[in-house]
């Protein structure tokens, strides 16, 4: 409210929260709340109190803890709080964990070396073998991510080849050399 502060002076608290859209009793009671923060329900009370317990077991564990980790640590230190509150709590202060794991990046673009499109964006058949598609995709695995290559009949939808590679350029390349799909 520190903007109504500066204008209530000159315009005075009704015009001001009436232009703002928000009601003089707002104000007063925001005012109210910030000169005598112990008259603060006592829920607010206890999420400032919190906030600052959440803030310091962030802290301490180099700002990577998510909201199952603060949690469990609070309750490792005697301090009974629900999951929900520190999910609350932290999501107003901003805070989040670091997520684990590896992005893959799975788009290369290459607008030079787009290929172009043969079928016009007809992709039916009237038999087998008429029209074939190509799809690729990854799959994660304990020890990393596949790459998938599939060439699928039109017709009948179903997979006439495909090459599994731990690399990205390798299965598409696979699957030209060998001719598995013949």
């Amino acid at each position: 409210m520190p903007l109504l502060d500066k204008l209530r002076e000159q315009y005075g608290v009704g015009p001001v929260c009436s232009e703002l859209h928000i009601a003089p009793s707002t104000y007063y009671h925001c005012q109210q709340q910030r000169h005598h923060p112990d008259k603060r329900s006592a829920r607010a009370q206890h999420d400032d109190w919190l906030k600052r317990e959440i803030q310091r077991v962030y802290d301490e564990n180099h700002q990577v803890y998510g909201v199952r980790k603060v949690w469990r640590q609070l309750l490792r230190e005697g301090i009974r709080v629900a999951r929900c509150t520190v999910a609350r709590l932290m999501a107003v202060m901003g805070l989040a964990g670091v997520l684990r794991g590896k992005k893959v990046r799975t788009t290369i673009s290459r607008k030079a070396v787009a290929a172009g499109d043969r079928v016009n964006r007809q992709f039916v058949a009237e038999r087998p073998d008429q029209l074939w598609v190509a799809d690729f995709t990854y799959v994660s695995t304990w020890q990393g991510f596949v790459y998938v290559a599939f060439i699928i009949d039109v017709f009948a939808g179903y997979i006439v080849g495909w090459r599994v590679s731990s690399s990205m350029e390798t299965p598409g390349r696979c699957l030209r050399q060998s001719r598995m799909a013949q």
